[in-house]
């Protein structure tokens, strides 16, 4: 046999091997607002003035099917690597369920604007989300926060006391103050080169190890290319909105504050959680200590006066997607059981 015939053999024999979720994937250009990428409910878009700009907030309003609605609603925060349509499998649970279900994209994200000069703070898009809801009619829904959603959701209720029925959060970021704790600050300039490295392969490798407990599936890979599409539509506004919003998550904590959550609250905590924002350039000695998921978790809840703590023990940063069944029947296990009525005024 020939040295060619037995090079291609070869490559024949890697193939299997090559096509697993580490093989080169073309990324898909979906534009920075995802123009190409497609939600699973119709997007509606709230336009608004803040901070001397026009802005456009997209979102889903997912009403309850005929003659089921519960009269509760559900708002629900994305992450900073997710999305509205990320929700898409707790939405339809929660739908079926009975309830109005409105999942917006942050300004900065997804599908909203992204003006390049935006103070980025959790207090302005409480207040911008604040505003969808006061437009939609919705005036006390249960508040569900994933990942940088959960510092959002921790701010929201903190801002809008009596007008939230109660809080989620489902491995929420900022179980800790990363700063605190000896995490070097970061200049947004400094995160912006970073991030205009961003590719799809860095993108499923992290997730794989963080999101999913080192696992993967195929359907994990559409969730690469929503984020990695933004960044083939403008690298460079992306990396820009991504070192900004960076910056906020990492000097506005708001586990201080988890003593004045006032509503009754919910943790889902996947344990094989490893999230800590900065831990790739801390010391090595600080970085072994951040992220322990188990412990902060436990702690988040002893420390949040009303708060009840589910762990899921084998899933990872994002137990919603990795078992959705369980997770769902977890989550309307909690909710079906309770009344807007049990919640404090």
């Amino acid at each position: 046999m020939s040295r060619t015939l037995v090079a291609l053999f070869g490559l024949f024999l890697l193939a299997p091997a090559l096509a697993g979720p580490e093989a080169a994937r073309e990324t898909p250009d979906f534009g920075v607002r995802l123009e190409g990428f497609d939600y699973p409910y119709p997007v509606a878009f709230y336009r608004f003035e803040s901070q001397g700009q026009s802005l456009e907030m997209a979102y889903l309003d997912v009403m309850p099917p005929e003659g089921r609605a519960n009269g509760r609603s559900v708002l629900l925060l994305h992450g900073k690597n997710f999305c509205a349509a990320t929700w898409e499998g707790v939405i339809s649970a929660l739908h079926e369920a009975g309830f109005r279900v409105i999942a917006p994209d942050q300004i900065g994200f997804c599908k909203s604007s992204k003006p390049r000069r935006y103070q980025f703070s959790f207090n302005q898009l409480a207040a911008n989300t604040h505003a969808l809801l006061d437009g939609l009619g919705v005036e006390r829904p249960i508040v569900m926060g994933h990942s940088m959603g959960g510092m959002l959701a921790v701010r929201y209720v903190l801002q809008y006391p009596d007008q939230a029925e109660r809080l989620v959060l489902a491995n929420p970021i900022g179980l800790e103050d990363w700063l605190e704790k000896g995490v070097p600050y970061r200049t947004i300039d400094q995160w912006y080169q970073g991030q205009l490295k961003t590719s799809a392969d860095a993108i499923r490798a992290y997730q794989r190890d963080t999101y999913y407990a080192g696992d993967w599936e195929p359907r994990y890979d559409r969730w690469v290319e929503m984020l990695a599409g933004q960044f083939e539509g403008d690298r460079d506004l992306m990396a820009w909105e991504s070192a900004l919003t960076y910056d906020m998550i990492l000097t506005q904590p708001v586990v201080h504050r988890f003593g004045d959550i006032a509503v009754p609250t919910l943790l889902l905590i996947g344990e094989q959680d490893n999230t800590a924002i900065g831990k790739s350039v801390a010391p090595e000695a600080v970085a072994r200590t951040l992220g322990d998921y188990p412990v902060l978790a436990r702690e988040a809840a002893a420390r949040i006066p009303h708060a009840t703590l589910v762990t899921f023990s084998d899933l990872g940063h994002s137990p919603q997607i990795q078992d959705p069944e369980r997770f769902n029947r977890t989550l309307l296990d909690h909710l079906l059981k309770t009344s807007p009525d049990d919640a404090p005024r």
